[in-house]
């Protein structure tokens, strides 16, 4: 098992600190932690005047990210404006 030899190694290197899992490779995200944030408050706590509720593509166009960006951090957090919105009424 040369998975466990090499945790056992970075152990006896490192102890604690180096069990901490390294950075990995491939491009660096594009999308702060801000941003994702920034979308996640205003799809919660605000609306928009000309319609019932946020779709992707207008929360897209208020936050400056792209559609699929807004639908990932929705997915993510559980976050659904459309159905949300009918538990409220």
């Amino acid at each position: 098992m040369p998975t466990v030899g090499k945790w056992r190694q970075r152990f006896v290197d490192h102890r604690l600190e180096g069990l901490l899992d390294e950075p990995r490779p491939g491009a660096p995200r594009k999308i702060t932690d801000e941003d994702v944030e920034r979308v996640v408050v205003q799809t919660l706590e605000s609306k928009l005047e000309a319609a019932t509720h946020w779709s992707t593509r207008s929360m897209a166009e208020a936050s400056g990210l792209s559609q699929m960006a807004v639908s990932r951090i929705w997915r993510a957090f559980g976050l659904q404006p459309d159905r949300d919105l009918q538990a409220l009424c």
